[in-house]
């Protein structure tokens, strides 16, 4: 009669072996421990039901097979046995033969612990050593398992991509065919994908606030709250605004940086570098920038005439507020701080961004 083997699922640290065997009312199991091998005999409740299961182990290396090395705690619905190494390291897997059992799992829960029963300081593994947790993982399921972030980050920097690539192929294509009569229609025919786009852009505010990317917040804050305020205050506002030849050539200026914005972050998500994608991230904002900041201020100067006509977003009093605001004086503050202290902020911001990304790496090589 074959005795089936439960499953059992393993993990390590570099000090210790941690095993958790599915099984269920197990009272007093037989298990025996020797130089490199482990041997398991009990009767509980198991995949085959109510029977006796027992496994035998060669580990990959040795471990000490005294009583007092192993723990073994049985719960109602598990036993967890902790094996102390002989010698601190990290395995590349648990059993001497490459080929592993059917029924030897990977415990993916527990992989992190540095000290599966004592110690609750964690360790990231997949930094110390991220060819073994790539390799195990694939191994056991057949694929590596994306992190819940690295795929939403991903797929977001994707969706923008193909975003802005078809408000370009929009204008492209109805240029080629309109020429410069096309140039009027521009908002109507891709306002609403750059209204849409300009939303989701918001999400980047929040990405370094729930720690999905790194840097601050304000600089992407001041970036896409300055184009939404032109893209929804400035043009979505006033129609008369909406067929200028300048909306033609910002939306042309903003999807161009977008479509390599969106893929140089993609390729950083993967470690790959690119230089040519690299390079063109961290060199096109220098004609790109101060020509997008001249068509904003182009839509900006145009509409305050408009504004004094309308009078629109303008707050007069008396008013229950006891507030006042006009929207003509606004705008000309806000033309200065863009033309001068906001085009110097984000021109030296990317101008260090550049030296730290493109600068030279210096090769040592030693003399023979």
């Amino acid at each position: 009669m074959v005795i089936p083997s439960p499953f059992v699922y393993w993990a390590q640290t570099d000090k210790t072996i941690s095993l958790k065997i599915d099984l269920k009312n197990v009272i007093k199991p037989d298990i025996s421990v020797g130089d490199n091998n482990i041997k398991f005999k009990t009767k509980g409740i198991g995949a085959h039901g109510e029977t006796n299961y027992e496994f035998s182990l060669d580990l990959f290396s040795s471990v000490k097979p005294t009583n007092e090395a192993t723990t073994v705690r049985i719960f109602d619905n598990r036993v967890d046995v902790v094996i102390q190494k002989e010698k601190p390291s990290w395995w590349p897997r648990l059993t001497a033969q490459p080929q592993k059992p059917a029924w030897l799992k990977i415990n993916f829960d527990l992989w992190k612990s540095e000290d599966g029963q004592e110690s609750e300081e964690e360790r990231n593994v997949m930094q110390d050593y991220p060819g073994l947790y790539d390799t195990l993982q694939k191994e056991e399921m057949g694929y590596r398992k994306e992190d819940f972030k690295k795929v939403y980050l991903v797929m977001y920097n994707l969706f923008q991509f193909i975003g802005y690539t078809y408000v370009l192929c929009v204008i492209g294509i109805r240029y080629a065919k309109l020429e410069y009569d096309s140039v009027a229609d521009t908002y109507e025919h891709v306002g609403p994908a750059m209204k849409f786009l300009q939303l989701m852009m918001f999400l980047e505010v929040m990405h370094p606030m729930f720690g999905y990317t790194k840097g601050g917040v304000l600089v992407p804050f001041l970036q896409v709250s300055g184009r939404a305020f032109i893209l929804f205050v400035m043009i979505e506002s006033e129609p008369r605004m909406q067929t200028k030849p300048v909306v033609f050539y910002l939306f042309i200026l903003w999807s161009t940086i977008e479509i390599v914005r969106y893929p140089f972050y993609i390729a950083q998500l993967y470690k790959k570098e690119i230089y040519i994608l690299t390079w063109l991230r961290y060199t096109m904002w220098i004609p790109l920038y101060p020509l997008g900041i001249m068509c904003e201020a182009i839509v900006i100067l145009r509409n305050i005439p408009y504004f004094e006509e309308t009078l629109k977003f303008t707050v007069s009093m008396p008013n229950e507020w006891n507030f006042a605001f006009h929207m003509p004086t606004f705008l000309r503050v806000y033309l200065l701080v863009l033309t001068f202290p906001g085009m110097y902020f984000v021109m030296s911001h990317m101008h260090k961004l550049r030296t730290v990304k493109l600068k030279p790496k210096i090769v040592i090589k030693k003399c023979k």
